[in-house]
């Protein structure tokens, strides 16, 4: 039987989320900084075409494989955001409104782990 991926998938995009989060957390956090620029994360299929997948060390001389967090790139937002005269140039409508692709992609990964779960276990008891 071939190990199901699913899950270490559904395991890598809630990491991304919570790195996004984070970001986009900090984004607020400073909308009243001077000179501050807001930042975003690169999407999930960027990072997730980065990594390679993870190899076990199974003894202290071996290498362990690339972990997930440093794929993860930051970039500064470009576009047409009015800057302010402190520099600053967070808006928070479109903070808010990442916060919500968030918690939604939060959502849909939860529910979709959980039918594969309910799936799995309805195998199992056949």
């Amino acid at each position: 039987m071939e190990p199901v991926q699913l899950f270490d998938l559904a395991s890598q995009q809630a990491r991304w989320l919570s790195v996004r989060q984070a970001v986009i957390a900090g984004n607020v956090a400073n909308a009243n900084t001077a000179g501050f620029r807001p930042m975003d994360v690169e999407d999930f299929a960027t990072v997730l075409s980065k990594t390679t997948p993870s190899m076990t060390a199974t003894n202290a001389r071996h290498l362990g494989g690339e972990n997930f967090g440093s794929a993860v790139g930051l970039s500064e937002q470009d576009g047409d955001v009015p800057v302010r005269p402190s520099g600053n140039s967070v808006r928070l409508e479109d903070e808010l409104v990442k916060a919500g692709e968030i918690r939604r992609g939060f959502e849909l990964n939860t529910a979709i782990v959980k039918a594969f779960h309910r799936m799995i276990l309805m195998a199992a008891r056949t």
